[in-house]
């Protein structure tokens, strides 16, 4: 049952990346709440039908969430996603960009290549810049619209082996600040909400037991966050009571460093 407060009954959220990880509660999250969600993956198509499956068995509702495949990487495609939207839900009032990829074997910066360079900014900013951009000429306006995009408390500790992924995400910060101030008279609020280490497949990938563990210190709770613990964020800053939040990177870290 969705909460008197936080309630998005009969609002329409995408989720890219929703299949999985960070994105699979968030879309979640929102479908708890009455949202109509949008699932997009690019590849496992499996996951993502397991994640509309999830979301028809928590809301009790069926036809809540369907999945479209879309590479965020791609005008056409980002474009598509939108319109499959537009078409089973009508207007769109939500968009949250969770879709993501980082270098598993975590180089420094003098041993990453050219072409693991374009890799990181052809997903993570350049799918940020096409969805938000989409997301600004298609969200209602007039109240309500809201944009995220998810990227990482690491632009704020600067982590060795991560100079590409924090790099990407950080351009994502600034262009999102930007973009809240141009969306002026329209309603639309635009934030980043930052994790930090989050027990998700995607942040496992390649790491030791001892950079876990590390991980795993680095905030006052001494635990590594979960999907959940972002969704909640997530819920808030998209609800109309998280209205009064625009321009602003959320760091959710459990304090192993602080918001911009």
């Amino acid at each position: 049952m969705a909460s008197p407060i936080l309630n998005l009954a009969g609002k329409t959220a995408i989720v890219t990346g929703g299949s999985q990880g960070i994105g699979r509660a968030v879309a979640l999250a929102l479908a708890k709440q009455g949202a109509k969600v949008v699932v997009n993956y690019s590849s496992n198509e499996k996951a993502a039908e397991e994640a509309v499956d999830l979301i028809t068995k928590e809301t009790g509702g069926e036809g809540n969430a369907i999945a479209v495949r879309a590479d965020v990487s791609s005008e056409a495609a980002v474009k598509t996603l939108f319109d499959k939207a537009n078409e089973a839900f009508g207007k769109i009032h939500i968009v949250v960009n969770s879709a993501g990829t980082m270098l598993s074997h975590y180089p420094t910066l003098v041993n990453t290549s050219e072409a693991e360079w374009e890799k990181v900014f052809n997903i993570n900013t350049k799918g940020a810049f096409l969805v938000s951009r989409e997301a600004a000429n298609r969200v209602q306006s007039g109240g309500g619209g809201r944009i995220v995009n998810i990227t990482t408390t690491i632009c704020a500790t600067f982590l060795p082996g991560y100079a590409v992924y924090a790099a990407s995400k950080a351009a994502v910060e600034t262009f999102t600040k930007i973009l809240a101030k141009e969306l002026k008279g329209k309603r639309i609020t635009c934030n980043c909400v930052a994790p930090g280490p989050v027990a998700t497949d995607f942040f496992f990938q390649g790491k030791t037991e001892a950079m876990v563990e590390n991980a795993s210190k680095m905030a006052p709770l001494e635990r590594l966050g979960e999907p959940e613990d972002i969704a909640r964020v997530v819920l808030f800053v998209v609800s109309d009571e998280g209205e009064w939040l625009n321009a602003q990177v959320i760091r959710a870290n459990g304090g192993s460093a602080p918001s911009t």
